[in-house]
């Protein structure tokens, strides 16, 4: 996702700046990290809750 970003402004096979650069690919890869992030921290929200309610269980 991340190198996606670059590949926007610059042609990977002649390293020239593109003119106009690619917006589309550089606002998907920015989609991209973000739909990422907030996926990871709802799996570890889910996780975390799992685990609580395990400990208070046992009690």
């Amino acid at each position: 996702m991340v190198v996606t970003i670059p590949i926007a402004y610059v042609e990977p096979s002649s390293g020239e700046f593109r003119d106009p650069p690619l917006f589309t690919l550089f606002y998907a890869a920015i989609a991209g990290i973000i739909i990422i992030f907030v996926y990871s921290s709802y799996k570890d929200k889910k996780e975390r809750l799992k685990a609580n309610a395990k400990r208070r269980s046992r009690k």
